[in-house]
């Protein structure tokens, strides 16, 4: 596998490279008399490519932030709903799981 990614690497390298070197023409730049600049045509592709590149890396964090967010309060319903079901299985399980509700625990002891 290793051979295979280093072949697909030295691929695109080289295709960096021819790409850079046939289009290396410069090209006039400018915004409403503010702006005005000279830059070869591959440096303002691979430039807007990186800009590219790093939006949609932070939308991709954002949107990872959003999910984990979703899993962790959805996994926090699904143990209520788990604790829920078993209290309705065996009430004094679920009486030992809150240790605050005395109520569950004293009927326990008059019965002994």
């Amino acid at each position: 596998m290793n051979v295979i990614y280093t072949i697909i690497v030295a691929i695109f390298v080289l295709f960096i490279i021819t790409f850079s070197l046939d289009n290396s023409d410069p090209v006039k730049l400018s915004y409403y008399g503010y702006f005005h600049r000279e830059m070869p045509l591959y440096l303002i592709v691979f430039v807007s490519f990186l800009i590219g590149v790093v939006f949609t890396g932070f939308l991709g964090m954002v949107e990872r932030f959003r999910q984990n967010r979703t899993i962790k309060h959805l996994n926090k319903t699904i143990r209520d709903l788990h604790r829920e079901i078993r209290a309705r299985e065996n009430p004094l399980a679920a009486s030992s799981l809150n240790p605050g509700d005395k109520t569950v625990s004293q009927d326990n002891s008059e019965k002994k």
